[in-house]
């Protein structure tokens, strides 16, 4: 096992399921300690999974939505002893349904979650792996980020957000020994669609990606510095139309796949 893999911390935000889960397995497999979070209790049964694997496992019921949830997170990583070499900011909410008929602090969250906490957590943990010179920042975000997003309106504006501000740091931290990343994955075979309400939808009741293989697809990017990764060909092709057709033609689209009651059942 990798000495240096051993004395460095992985940590990952949103873990107890989903892509979230897989890319701790990823960081577990390859001999590092994890510090996960979520806002569920369910992370504890994932950090028992992932201590099984063999590495040390740092568990965090928090809600990161909070900078108080935010703050615990930090200071249990602080806790550990162990710098951070592996930031995978995926934590992330979403909602269905048109805006206006959204309950607006069910949109708060989403934006919260999905921008206010993520900017938090690496704030705190970016400024610590500059500080060293070296690290590694994964963020999740979504070929939803690359358009409007009918009946997914604030979803959709988190992570074009998501997906501008990972360029952004890049490019500030390009000279500091520190890489991000951005992961980019379309739908994907999670809990999210039945979370965010969206589960008679056409999207909701389509094919989707394998959890696993989107996030070792964002893992491998991850170590290898680079930019951006989006999985599969069918979200690549997604993300190429994104840069050809306009605005109102992308939002058309995507009320086939989001408005609800749009899929067959």
């Amino acid at each position: 096992m990798d000495t240096q893999k051993q004395d460095e911390l992985a940590v990952i935000t949103g873990a107890s399921s989903g892509i979230g889960y897989e890319l701790a397995r990823c960081a577990a497999n390859e001999g590092y300690d994890l510090a996960i979070a979520a806002n569920e209790p369910e992370i504890q049964s994932a950090a028992d999974k992932l201590t099984a694997i063999g590495v040390k496992v740092y568990a965090a019921e928090v809600d990161l939505a909070t900078r108080e949830g935010v703050e615990r997170f930090a200071h249990a990583i602080e806790q550990t002893g162990k710098p951070v070499g592996l930031l995978m900011a995926n934590a992330g909410r979403g909602l269905g349904h048109g805006f206006l008929d959204q309950q607006l602090d069910e949109a708060q969250r989403v934006v919260d979650t999905n921008i206010s906490g993520t900017i938090a957590i690496v704030h705190e943990l970016g400024r610590q792996m500059r500080e060293r010179g070296k690290g590694r920042i994964l963020f999740t975000g979504s070929v939803a980020g690359l358009m409007p997003g009918s009946f997914q309106a604030v979803y959709n504006g988190t992570k074009a957000f998501v997906n501008s501000f990972s360029f952004a740091l890049r490019e500030e931290l390009k000279d500091a020994g520190v890489s991000v990343t951005c992961l980019m994955p379309g739908a994907t075979d999670t809990e999210f669609f039945e979370r965010a309400g969206l589960a008679d939808t056409a999207i909701g009741q389509g094919d989707k990606d394998d959890p696993a293989r989107v996030a070792r697809v964002g893992y491998d990017a991850m170590m290898a510095g680079e930019g951006d990764v989006v999985p599969g060909w069918k979200n690549k092709m997604m993300a190429t139309a994104s840069n050809v057709a306009s605005d109102e033609r992308l939002a058309a689209q995507h009320r086939k796949m989001a408005e609800p009651g749009s899929g067959e059942d």
